[in-house]
């Protein structure tokens, strides 16, 4: 029989006509030398199993289209999947019906991002760089663009790397705290000397900076919780999970 992927569907309140799912590890094809689900092509994938992982997502999520991914490089930059050009980005916005807004983390938080009235959605990789940089403002700014105006934005946290287990040193504390004396309360020293960060926290921060208040999910940890989420902390050469958000195609 063949598998179905396993899916985590937002807890944020619903939209009409939005949708957004979020791959787990099981119901893939092994991809070796990775482990199941893995959709953007990267040196070492098997482009076979990517194209059977991918077919069975489609199914199981019901996506309209094919999803448009991007070369994520831990930057700030917003796709504009509504004109055409580079993907070389680490978020995604679109007020279009049936396109597909996509990201790929292993640790890495993921942020989806909706219209209350569903006219337009977005999708961010917020990593630790991405996050100090100000992915999300620029996220959040490119999505107010694009949607009807005056309307109230909601936010999704994704899977992402816990408090309790991303230990980072003195620079990357500084960075945040440069910018932001109140992320302070986002670090707790551990008896290593170094620091456990709270990417949740930094997220919700810089959302409720841009205005954006109505945030969901947050709690998971893809380091600890190994039968849902890969961790690139916890094993290098491993899978992605898919953070999917679109706009439903008029039936």
């Amino acid at each position: 029989m063949t598998a179905t992927p396993a899916l985590l569907l937002p807890d944020w309140p619903a939209v009409p006509g939005v949708r957004a799912v979020c791959t787990l590890r099981r119901g893939g094809v092994s991809a070796a030398p990775f482990d199941s689900f893995n959709f953007g092509q990267r040196v070492g994938d098997d482009a076979a199993a990517l194209l059977q992982n991918l077919q069975r997502l489609t199914v199981a999520a019901q996506l309209p289209a094919a999803p448009q991914w991007l070369e994520q490089v831990h930057g700030i930059d917003v796709a504009d999947l509504d004109q055409p050009g580079p993907r070389r980005a680490d978020a995604a916005v679109t007020r279009s019906a049936g396109v597909v807004c996509a990201i790929q983390t292993a640790d890495c938080l993921p942020v989806l991002l909706a219209a209350a009235d569903g006219s337009a959605v977005a999708a961010a990789h917020a990593g630790w760089r991405g996050l100090a940089g100000g992915v999300l403002a620029h996220s959040v700014r490119a999505l107010r663009s694009k949607a009807t105006p005056g309307v109230a934005l909601q936010a999704w946290l994704g899977p992402a790397i816990g408090p309790a287990q991303f230990e980072v040193g003195d620079e990357v504390r500084a960075v945040f705290c440069a910018a932001d004396a109140g992320a302070v309360a986002a670090f707790a020293a551990n008896a290593r000397g170094r620091w456990l960060a709270d990417l949740y926290a930094l997220a919700r921060r810089a959302l409720a900076a841009e205005g954006v208040t109505a945030v969901s999910g947050g709690g998971r940890c893809t380091y600890t919780e190994t039968d849902d989420f890969y961790s690139y902390r916890r094993a290098a050469r491993t899978g992605r999970m898919a953070s999917l958000v679109w706009i439903d195609p008029p039936t």
